[in-house]
């Protein structure tokens, strides 16, 4: 039922959704989204940053010695710095912002419902990515200590961060809606629940079985 304003209809917190014979609560897809959102892109950016590290070595002719992926742990990968060691370091964080938007370029072509997860996705490892580089640059904690050990100016870490950090926001920029935020409420969509939360619960299995 809607609630009426001086003249402008709202929906109540209270509000349910019918989902088949079932009624829902709002604020329980709103939570889930949200929740297995930011789940599933922390998840997803350590595997595409290392996917990055990974294809970096290979073409650089470098040796992968494993990679790490598991949910209580940083991510990591173990790769010789013989040949070419800025190419390597330098795949994880340039590669781990492209792939995704690859990955949204091609949800876009195909017209996918949910796209705007991949958006979301998208910006989410610009944004930390570029954090990453930009402030990590002033401590030289992983892979910006290896960029700094190898040669790398401290001044391309903090352009990259420049670069890559505005643009994810920008990529987050409108999205409130589908996430039942902000002033212009909008309807969190079930089926994206079930998709975001589908993906990790799939990745963390994995991840915890074999990472």
């Amino acid at each position: 039922m809607l609630l009426c304003t001086e003249g402008r209809e709202i929906q109540p917190k209270a509000y349910r959704k019918r989902i088949g014979p079932i009624f829902v609560n709002r604020r329980f897809f709103q939570l889930m989204l949200i929740a297995s959102t930011f789940g599933l892109c922390w998840l997803g950016m350590q595997i595409v940053h290392e996917l990055g590290h990974v294809l970096a070595a290979w073409a650089g002719g470098e040796t992968v010695g494993r990679v790490v992926l598991h949910p209580l742990v940083i991510s990591r990968t173990d790769v010789s710095h013989d040949r070419h060691p800025l190419l390597v370091v330098w795949g994880g964080p340039v590669l781990g912002s492209l792939l995704p938007l690859g990955l949204l370029a091609v949800a876009k072509l195909l017209r996918l419902g949910q796209r705007y997860l991949f958006r979301f996705f998208a910006g989410f490892c610009l944004v930390a990515n570029g954090v990453y580089l930009g402030v990590g640059s002033f401590g030289g904690v992983g892979d910006t200590g290896d960029l700094l050990r190898y040669g790398a100016p401290r001044w391309t870490l903090i352009v990259f961060g420049l670069v890559c950090a505005p643009a994810g926001l920008w990529l987050w920029n409108g999205l409130g809606p589908r996430f039942d935020l902000g002033e212009a409420r909008g309807e969190v969509d079930p089926r994206a629940v079930a998709w975001a939360v589908g993906v990790a619960t799939v990745i963390l299995l994995v991840e915890v079985l074999f990472g």
